[in-house]
C-alpha cells in the first residue's frame, strides 16, 4: 500500500489501462442504448463513460419476442444482440452521443473471428472520443458449421484469436468475459497476452424462466442472460479471483450494481472502474445516483476513488475516524 492511499480525496479520476476517465462509473453495454438515449436523465459527460450496446459489422435483427422477463429480484433477457451495424452507428447514432461531451466505449460482437475483425476495421474510422473498444466475447456465437452455439469466452485460445484480430481498431481493447465457466482466470490471461488492455467482468449468467400459464420457457429463445442484484456476489467473486491471480490486468467490474457501496465493493475486489446495467432499467438515473453515492462514501473515508482498487487483497480499509 502506498502513502497516497490514506490521503484525503484528490480526484474522482481513474485509469483503465492507458485510458483515463474522470469518474469510475460508466453505463454497461446493452442497457443504455446506442446513442444519447439517457441524456434526458442526466449529463452523460459527468459519467466516466458511455458503453454502447454491442454492435456487429452488419445490421442484426436479434431474437423474436418475448425477449425480456422478470426473474425474482433479477431480470432475464434474450434480446439477441439486435443492432443497426457499425457503419450506421458511426453515421447516425454516434454524433448525438458525442455532442453530449461523453467519452464513448464501443462494444462489438461477431459470430466468427473474421466478423470481429471486420467490426474492428470499421471502428478504426471512429473519432478519438471513442476511447476504447469492449470486445464482447461472452455472447452466443455460431459454430463453424452453424449447427450449434457456444460462447467464445469459454475458450482461451479462441478468445485470444479474437483479441489479436481486433487490433485493427487502433485503440485500447477490453475483453468482456463470461461467468458461465470455471476458466475465467485462464481466459483473462490469454486475452491480455493477445493484446487486451483490460477485462470486463462479468456478463450475464445463463438462466431460464418458465411460464406459469404454459409450463414452457417464457422467452421465445428459451433461455437467456440473467442480470440484476442477485448477480452481484458472483461478479465480486469473479473480480476478486482474477485480481488475485492476475494483479497486473486492469478490470472493469459489472454485475448487480445499484448503490455506491456495490460499486465500492467491486473496486475493493480489484476493479479500476465499474459499469451500471440492469439498475438503469428500473431507474434511468441510476448511473448518476451510484456515482454520487460512491464519491460520498470515498469522501467519508478520506480516500481518492482510485485508491479503492484491490484493497481487499492488501489489508482492507483503514479505520474510520
Amino acid at each position: 500500500m502506498t502513502e497516497s492511499m490514506t490521503a484525503s480525496p484528490r480526484s474522482s479520476a481513474v485509469l483503465v489501462g492507458s485510458v483515463e476517465f474522470d469518474s469510475p462509473v460508466m453505463t454497461a453495454s446493452g442497457t443504455a442504448g446506442y446513442s444519447a438515449e439517457l441524456s434526458g436523465f442526466g449529463n452523460l459527460a459527468e459519467l466516466g463513460g458511455v458503453v454502447v450496446k454491442s454492435l456487429a459489422a452488419f445490421e442484426w435483427a436479434g431474437n423474436l419476442a418475448p425477449r425480456l422477463h422478470p426473474a425474482g429480484a433479477g431480470m432475464l433477457n434474450a434480446v439477441g444482440l439486435q443492432g443497426p451495424g457499425i457503419e450506421h452507428w458511426l453515421a447516425h447514432e454516434l454524433p448525438p452521443l458525442l455532442a453530449t461531451g461523453a467519452k464513448v466505449v464501443a462494444s462489438i460482437w461477431g459470430r466468427t473471428v473474421a466478423e470481429y475483425q471486420r467490426a474492428a476495421e470499421l471502428l478504426a474510422a471512429a473519432p478519438p472520443q471513442v476511447v476504447a473498444v469492449e470486445v464482447n466475447l461472452s455472447c452466443p456465437n455460431l459454430s463453424p458449421d452453424s449447427s450449434a452455439h457456444w460462447i467464445f469466452a469459454h475458450d482461451a485460445e479462441l478468445s485470444a484469436q479474437v483479441i489479436a484480430a481486433t487490433e485493427v481498431c487502433g485503440r485500447p481493447r477490453w475483453a468482456k468475459l463470461s461467468p458461465n465457466t470455471d476458466r475465467v482466470v485462464e481466459v483473462a490471461a490469454a486475452v491480455h497476452e493477445a493484446g487486451a488492455e483490460a477485462v470486463t467482468l462479468i456478463n450475464t449468467a445463463l438462466g431460464m424462466v418458465l411460464s406459469e400459464r404454459t409450463g414452457l420457457p417464457a422467452l421465445a429463445a428459451g433461455g437467456g442472460g440473467y442480470s440484476g442484484r442477485p448477480l452481484h456476489a458472483i461478479a465480486v467473486r469473479t473480480v476478486f479471483d482474477v485480481q488475485a491471480a492476475l494483479p497486473n490486468i486492469p478490470i472493469v467490474g459489472v454485475g448487480g450494481v445499484s448503490t455506491g457501496w456495490d460499486a465500492a465493493e467491486l473496486m475493493l475486489a480489484g476493479a479500476s472502474a465499474v459499469q451500471i446495467g440492469t439498475a438503469t432499467f428500473a431507474d434511468p438515473h441510476a448511473p448518476w445516483q451510484v456515482q454520487r453515492e460512491l464519491l460520498a462514501w470515498c469522501a467519508g473515508r478520506h480516500l481518492a476513488v482510485a485508491d479503492l482498487t484491490g484493497r481487499a487483497h492488501h489489508g482492507g480499509l483503514p479505520p474510520v475516524g
